[in-house]
């Protein structure tokens, strides 16, 4: 009998294999290993249409049409030329500090967003603001951040302030580059070293202001 039953077993497990646990496929493995990245938020605001507007009533279609045809030195001369124009500096041919800290915030947006827009985000007042304040930049002047600003927006080469004319005026150039701002001689050889220095650190800080 024991041997009858033995039998039995030998059998019913032939029928009935034991089942493998479950192995997902290789599809179904990259399916559930991979998940979508979100693409990295864009720190630069690009408006769709830039107002030209202006608190002084000047005229900005000019450099809104140098920039949309990425003539990007004519642009950067013809925005110190409306910089002037705004702050009534056109006789004189460079800018106080005065001007600066009451530069009209209308004016300064149309300017910046116009260099943000047909840059891509590439160029603008305000994306050197952002660069100077990360490394620690503030409406006062410190050489060794002036410096690091120099390096990150590619006005310095091997530790030299570039001229002017060296500038890259295309979009292989480094974020921020531009405006370069001729006649203010924001630290490039060959200008008011000092004065643009602290020109632009107020400008910065003028932005803020204006909440650009």
């Amino acid at each position: 009998m024991d041997a009858i039953e033995a039998v039995k077993r030998i059998a019913v497990a032939k029928i009935q294999p034991a089942a493998k646990p479950y192995q997902p496929s290789s599809k179904n493995s990259a399916t559930t290993e991979k998940s979508p990245q979100p693409a990295p938020p864009n720190p630069t605001p690009i408006e769709q249409d830039v107002p030209l507007k202006s608190e002084r009533g000047v005229d900005y279609t000019k450099l809104r049409d140098l920039l949309a045809t990425g003539k990007w030195k004519e642009a950067d001369e013809e925005t110190i030329k409306k910089m002037l124009e705004v702050a009534d500096r056109t006789r004189e041919g460079w800018l106080r500090k005065e001007d600066i800290d009451r530069f009209p915030c209308e004016d300064l947006r149309t300017i910046d967003q116009l260099w943000v827009k047909y840059s891509n985000g590439l160029f603008g007042f305000s994306v050197q603001k952002r660069i100077y304040q990360s490394l620690g930049g503030t409406r006062e002047y410190d050489s060794e951040i002036w410096q690091a600003f120099g390096d990150r927006v590619g006005w310095r080469v091997n530790n030299e302030w570039l001229y002017y004319d060296d500038l890259k005026f295309n979009t292989q150039a480094p974020q921020g580059h531009l405006p370069g701002g001729k006649g203010w001689g924001w630290g490039l050889r060959g200008g008011w070293w000092g004065k643009g220095v602290s020109l632009l650190s107020r400008l910065f800080s003028r932005m803020e202001t204006c909440r650009l």
